[in-house]
């Protein structure tokens, strides 16, 4: 029995499982590369920008350069694009996806997204 249960120890190794970490962002000048589109025009294609800030089903979340890859369905909301530290636009978003890819590239595609500006307290 002694035999057995050694030679059934032998056959089942435990499995050495390896946590992974995400590393720091690099100083370097990369930059996140933003293509947002609607169907009928592309707002944003390939254009280099500071961050992005979404509002997604599982929570608002900002996008810089080596983010984490990820799919991300969009609530209906602001979608804040930081071109640099002086210029920031915003666009409402009644939905879609975001996609970020490991290669420091965002692609938004919306269902309908327009300039907060066209926006007026008037009117509504």
């Amino acid at each position: 029995m002694n035999v057995l249960a050694r030679s059934a120890r032998a056959a089942v190794k435990p499995i050495r499982l390896t946590r992974f970490y995400a590393s720091e962002t690099p100083t370097s000048n990369d930059a996140l590369r933003l293509t947002f589109v609607v169907p009928h025009k592309s707002l944003y294609k390939a254009t280099t920008v500071q961050q992005v800030n979404l509002a997604a089903t599982s929570g608002d979340m900002g996008v810089l350069a080596n983010h984490v890859p990820t799919i991300e369905q969009l609530n209906p909301g602001i979608v804040e694009i930081v071109e640099s530290a002086e210029v920031t636009k915003k666009f409402f978003v009644s939905g879609g996806f975001a996609t970020i890819n490991p290669d420091s590239s965002l692609n938004i595609n919306a269902v309908e997204a327009s300039p907060l500006e066209e926006f007026s307290l008037e009117v509504i």
